[in-house]
Parts: structure tokens; sequence; C-alpha cells
């Protein structure tokens, strides 16, 4: 039976946090594509989800953020997409083995700008969708699309995940421009995407990645005043620093996970972090929600 978002999110559910920081940290060389692990080093992608069900996630992710053939074609294994994108799933459910924890796969954006059209509509749209055919071969409850900042590739993915497969889609993009910081890149606003949102069938929708959880207790709530979705909030841990010629995310676990009350007011449905976060965010953040 497919997973009901709704009847999920009637309890504030807790996600789990970055992902490629932690696979670096167990030796993932910077720059290398953090898919292949998936088949070169499943123990060691294993160990972050792990880490995640151990900290006290409701929902993690897939390792298979960039599964799709345009990114993984300039590293020579865009042949490998369906393959790699399967054993990420099954990886993060071996981890949830013995436990209610979800598993969401993660499909997050090609490179491409759609707007330039050096890549057709139906060119990207295949990519998602193979993707997502192998996510839900897998095993995942369902596909969150995430840290998107063009609206036109938001559409795409969205229309051909919800047409390659069963499971419920969360649409989540990248809100960190403009003179607030509420804005995608491309300009558009929490009311943009949740309008394509409602027209296109998505499940859920929400914010990650580019800015601390301060600004995504903003975000959150122009999402409410327009949409009554389940809400998808991720945000990093604070702004990137350059120390020592090493990029570090400065806000720590207890600071970030203060943010929580702000953010469940303001109508988050699922919190947990990105860029930055680590288990002990994470854990802090349980903590914090359990207090609610």
């Amino acid at each position: 039976m497919s997973l009901d978002i709704r009847s999920f999110t009637e309890k504030l559910r807790v996600t789990d946090g970055a992902w490629g920081t932690q696979l670096q940290a167990l030796g993932l060389p910077p720059g290398n594509p953090p898919e292949i692990w998936n088949a070169s080093s499943p123990a060691s992608v294993e160990k972050v989800a792990a880490g995640y069900v151990q900290a006290g996630s409701d929902v993690i992710i897939t390792n298979t953020f960039g599964a799709n053939k345009f990114v993984l074609d300039s590293h020579g294994a865009a042949d490998r997409v369906a393959a790699l994108a399967e054993a990420g799933a099954r990886i993060s459910l071996k981890a949830v083995e013995g436990t209610d924890v979800k598993v969401f796969g993660s499909i997050g954006p090609t490179g491409k700008i759609v707007m330039m059209g050096d890549v057709s509509p139906d060119e990207l749209g295949a990519a998602f969708t193979e993707a997502a055919e192998a996510l839900q071969w897998g095993g995942v409850d369902a596909i969150v699309l995430e840290t998107f900042n063009e609206l036109d590739e938001a559409r795409i993915a969205l229309e051909a995940v919800k047409s390659a497969c069963q499971l419920p889609v969360i649409l989540s993009m990248t809100f960190a421009s403009g003179a607030d910081g509420t804005s995608t890149m491309m300009g558009n606003s929490p009311a943009d995407l949740a309008k394509l949102a409602g027209k296109y069938g998505a499940d859920g929708i929400g914010a990650n990645c580019g800015t601390g959880p301060e600004n995504y207790v903003k975000v959150a709530r122009m999402f409410r005043e327009v949409t009554d979705l389940p809400l998808w909030i991720k945000a990093n841990a604070g702004l990137p620093e350059l120390v020592k010629g090493k990029t570090t995310f400065p806000m720590g676990p207890e600071e970030f996970a203060s943010f929580v009350p702000q953010l469940a007011e303001a109508g988050a449905n699922f919190i947990g972090g990105c860029c930055g976060t680590t288990p002990d965010h994470i854990r802090r953040v349980r903590e914090a929600v359990d207090g609610l």
C-alpha cells in the first residue's frame, strides 16, 4: 500500500541530515559522485544511513541525489544510473530494517538549465523517469525531488516522476536569493512552487539547502499562506564559511535545533537538515520535536 503523506504527517516528522559531507568524512574524495559508492563502498553508505536512523529520524533519504545520466555522464557512468539508483534504495532500506523509519528516494536536478535550450524537455524527462523507476523498483516509500532552482526543470521532473511511478512525490526547491532570501536563484517564490505543485499533483512541497533555519522559518510561513500541502524543510547548518581553505558550516547541533519550535509553528511537517548537518544535529532535532 502506498504511503499516505497527509496521514503520515499528522505527526511532526524528523528527517535526516547531510549525506555528502558524511560520506567525505568516511573517505569519499571531494568531486567524486557519491552514487558510485552505492556499488563500490555500500558499507560506508549504509553507515551514514544507519547514523541517521540511530539519531531518531522518521525518514531517511537515499544516496541517489545525482543519479541521472547528465550528472553521471561526466564521470563515465551514464549507463549505470538505474543500477546505482536501485542499489542506493536497497542500502537505505537495509539500514531501516526492523524499524518504522521510511525511505524517500532522493532525486536532484540534472545540472542543465531548461531555458538555455541545449537539452530538450523530453530528454530531461527521460532522465528523471529512469531514476524514479529504479528507486521504485528498489522499494522506496516515496520520492523527494530536492534542491531544484529552476521552476521549469522542477515541473518536468514532477510530471516525469508522477507518470513513471505510483509513489507519493515531494517537490523541494532552494529559496536563498532575492532581497529577503526567500526566492530561488531564478526569482521564483514559495507561492510559485505551491501553484505548480497543486497543478501537477505533488503530494508535498518544501525548501532545502542554500540557507540556514532562520530564513526557512520565513519561507515556511510563506508556503502556509498559500497551501495546505505537507511541508518539507531541510535547512543548512548556517551559511558556509571558508576556514583554512576548507568549507565549514558554523551552526552547531543545539543552535540548529533551537529553530524547531519556530519551524513547527510556521507549518513545517518534516524537519531535518541539509549541508553541514550531522547525526548530532538530527539527534537534537529529535529531542526538540519530542519536547513540543
